[in-house]
Order: structure tokens, then sequence, then C-alpha cells
């Protein structure tokens, strides 16, 4: 009898690990998820009063995580419009992400610097990869799949697009420091390379 209750316990002291790993997992995926999807949103109602003249300026955008049953879902082409950096994603039922995708070399010249993905994975909505460009260089990539809403007014129904909202690191595009991305998920056109710039 006590032979049975040591080995039951040994049984149960080594599954109890796995399961506080995945627990554990789980919770910093999801903290992480939110964290991300919260830099994608902003709030900002401001009315000011000059010489009898009210101005009203007001602009609500809400950025909410979007988990697919079938990552494969989340195949396609995304696009940044504002700055012409485009994904291709190409993602497995497992989670597994592979990819290509172009950045800017320079935005004013419209040259484009392509890289593919290495070690792609979806963890709920949360992508991470790592960009491997031509010349060797390597980044880390990671975002959040989101469903972001417009609103111009209090009363406004809203305007609501799907896409990848991804982190990176700072960069100097236009004169402004950029840190952060939306990319839309494109079709007809744009997923075939028209953004509509000139």
């Amino acid at each position: 009898m006590t032979r049975y209750i040591l080995a039951t316990f040994t049984v149960f002291s080594m599954a109890l690990p796995c399961t506080m790993d995945a627990q554990t997992t789980a919770r910093s995926i999801s903290s992480r998820t939110l964290e991300i999807a919260a830099l994608f949103a902003k709030n900002k109602h401001v009315i000011k009063e000059k010489r009898g003249i009210r101005v009203e300026k007001y602009k609500n955008v809400t950025a909410e995580p979007v988990i697919a049953s079938n990552p494969a879902i989340f195949s396609g082409t995304y696009r940044s419009l504002d700055f012409d950096f485009v994904i291709r994603l190409r993602a497995a039922s497992n989670g597994s992400v592979e990819g290509s995708g172009e950045d800017p070399l320079n935005f004013d010249s419209h040259i484009a610097r392509p890289f593919t993905l290495e070690n792609g994975r979806i963890d709920g909505a949360l992508f991470s990869a790592t960009k491997v460009y031509r010349d060797g260089k390597r980044e880390r990539i990671e975002g959040v799949f989101i469903d972001r809403t417009s609103y111009d007014s209090p009363e406004d129904r809203g305007v609501k697009v799907f896409g990848l909202g991804v982190v990176s690191k700072p960069m100097q595009i236009g004169g402004n420091t950029i840190d952060r991305l939306f990319y839309e998920r494109a079709s007809g056109q744009m997923a075939a390379g028209y953004t509509g710039r000139n």
C-alpha cells in the first residue's frame, strides 16, 4: 500500500511542473497579447474654446485581439498602407508560420528590403517570428492579430479593420520615430501590390 501511495505521489509530482509550466506560458502569452494590443488603442477627446469659438477633437480607437480556432485562417497578405511594409503569411493549423515580406529601405526612394520568416509561430492571437534579410541580418518580429475600430465621435458607429499590430525597434521614417505598425489584411489590388500611393 505504501509503495502504491509513493508511486502515485511520484507520478503526480512529475506531472505537476508540466501543468504549472503550461499555465505560466498561457498566462504570459495572454499578458503579452493584451500588452501589444493596448499599444494600438487610443482615446482622445479635447475641447478648446478661444474667443468664443469652440473646437472639439475626438478620436477613439479600440484594439481587440482575435483568436481563431484554426490559425490557418490568418494566412494572407498584410500591408502597412502608410509606409509600404508588407508581410505574407502562410499559417498551418498547428500554429506554425512561414512567410516573406518587404520593409522599405528608404521611405523616400521606395526601395524594398525583402526578407523571409523563420521560426514563425501563432499562439492564440500572438504572432512571433524572425525576419531574415538577404544580407543575412536577422530581426525579431512580434505582433497581435486585432480588430481595430475607429470612432470619430461618441455617436459614431465606428469603422472596423482586421489586421496585425506589430511592435518593432524604433525607426526614423519621414522625420517621425515609429515603433509600431498596423498591417491591414489586404485583398484585391492591395494584396497584389497596389497601395494607392503615388
